[in-house]
């Protein structure tokens, strides 16, 4: 297979299926996004972190492929002509979403109360955590605005959501574990 195929010099790409699109279209957004935050986790994973987490990120990184290759469908071609689902592949759903929860109450239970805002930063991995976390939440945005037109399983949305609060909490853990100092957001009175 070749890398390059020539096929996206017109500024359209192909959506799984066969559709083609314009290479700026919501849909290639969304997906795009969750390929950058995929890369974003892998580097949180590259980092000299507690095997377990680097376990469950490998976990989230597959699961986000799942997600990428949803998003990347277009719903009117999800079935094939016989009736069959054109993505063989198990579902983003209500284990993976569990799985998240787990993790996350796992990871809280063993933190300080958090009373504060935190400013993000602390440690070099501690902010990766943190830049990871907005762009899953504007992988949320991009990916609410698609399905509001064009609808996909609302399991997908919710993986989304609960991913952002997993890196919260994971950046938070981190800072725990790596002794990194959390500045509180103490907002300024007026005089």
């Amino acid at each position: 297979m070749k890398i390059y195929t020539k096929t996206g010099d017109d500024g359209t790409t192909g959506l799984f299926g066969g559709t083609r699109v314009p290479k700026h279209h919501i849909r290639i957004d969304s997906y795009g996004t969750v390929d950058e935050l995929n890369s974003w986790i892998g580097l949180i994973r590259d980092q000299d972190i507690d095997p377990i987490y680097q376990h469950q990120l490998i976990a989230i990184q597959e699961h986000l492929f799942t997600v990428g290759a949803i998003l990347a469908t277009n719903p009117e071609k999800e079935m094939l002509k016989n009736g069959t689902e054109r993505l063989k592949i198990t579902k983003v759903g209500t284990t993976e979403i569990n799985f998240l929860e787990e993790a996350i109450d796992q990871m809280d239970s063993q933190l300080p109360q958090m009373t504060h805002f935190i400013l993000p930063g602390g440690h070099t991995t501690v902010s990766y955590c943190h830049i990871a976390r907005t762009v899953c939440r504007r992988a949320e945005r991009i990916s609410t605005l698609l399905h509001q037109n064009e609808p996909f399983d609302k399991n997908v949305l919710s993986f989304i959501n609960r991913l952002s609060d997993y890196l919260f909490v994971l950046a938070r853990k981190l800072s725990f574990d790596l002794q990194a100092n959390e500045i509180k957001w103490v907002p300024k009175k007026k005089d």
